[in-house]
């Protein structure tokens, strides 16, 4: 072990993929699933049906990121990271799990052979401002006896923006809490810190794999291209933001200075109209009333 920080991420799309994709890894991605579901009975062993392969990342494959695993009583997870939120987040998260749940479906299937779902999406960021919670579970529930349609489908979002544990408090933290530390700051670490603060042994695997990738040239130059590809994407998101604000900017004063002239020569209309009533020996009509008319309205007068 060196004494150099990691610098490696693990929400970056490759990193991510190779540490929890990895059929090798699989204690590494079971130890996640239990943290994050909290099971009655805990997951043993899962089969990845789309693991980690160099080939998805040549090929640009992987626009979303999701791991697909199957454990032995063949409940279907499915677990994706994502950068941020974007518009129709959680419509997507949805519609993904329920085609994993309607896709067992063949011909002559009977319904109840079907296996529960579960989808999780990690967050980097958050999503719902009006709470600061982490981890939310939705599950199938009837809102007056909350009754649960146990073994169905469930979807799983944490908001990892709002995660503030400190690494004095990873002693007595959840099984979750580490791993979110972990997930969000392990680059920051040497890999000898790192072994100390999580001594588990599907902690040491994922750590392992971590440092590997900065070890192994075409790893390295696989997470960097990842890497730039996600600083690319953020700046295309802020860019569209700032040009939409400018532009939102630039309508609303043109809307503004149109009725601000509109709203002057009504103004001036008014006066003109009131005062030929005077020189005509009328009586001016209703200045408020007046003003409720259009300019065309008022040209005809």
């Amino acid at each position: 072990m060196n004494d150099q920080l990691i610098g490696i991420s693990p929400t970056n799309d490759f990193a991510y993929k190779k540490i929890f994709g990895s059929q090798a890894n699989e204690l590494v991605l079971i130890s996640l699933l239990n943290a994050i579901l909290k099971l009655p009975s805990p997951i043993t062993a899962v089969t990845i049906e789309n693991p980690f392969n160099y080939q998805d990342f040549y090929e640009d494959k992987l626009s979303v990121l999701d791991i697909k695993a199957v454990d032995k009583a063949g409940a279907i997870y499915d677990i994706e990271m994502q950068l941020e939120a974007h518009l129709g987040l959680i419509q997507r998260v949805v519609f993904y799990g329920c085609e994993l749940y309607s896709g067992q479906m063949k011909s002559g299937d009977d319904y109840s052979q079907l296996k529960p779902v579960f989808t999780i999406c990690l967050l980097e960021g958050t999503l719902w401002q009006d709470s600061r919670r982490v981890h939310h579970a939705f599950r199938l529930i009837d809102q007056e006896t909350n009754r649960v349609l146990k073994d169905t489908i469930e979807f799983h979002i944490l908001e990892m923006g709002w995660y503030n544990l400190r690494e004095s408090d990873l002693a007595t933290a959840s099984p979750l809490e580490r791993w979110l530390y972990w997930l969000l700051h392990a680059h920051e670490y040497t890999e000898a810190e790192l072994m100390r603060l999580f001594p588990e042994s599907e902690f040491r695997q994922a750590t392992r794999t971590l440092v590997a990738i900065k070890q192994i040239t075409e790893d390295k130059q696989m997470y960097d291209a990842t890497e730039k590809a996600r600083r690319d994407r953020q700046w295309m998101i802020n860019a569209s933001r700032t040009e939409g604000e400018i532009k939102g900017m630039i309508e609303g004063k043109i809307e503004g200075m149109i009725e601000g002239m509109i709203e002057g020569e009504i103004k001036g209309k008014v006066e003109l109209i009131r005062t030929l009533e005077g020189l005509l020996g009328r009586t001016p009509s209703d200045e408020s009333q007046l003003k409720t008319q259009t300019l065309e309205e008022l040209q005809r007068i």
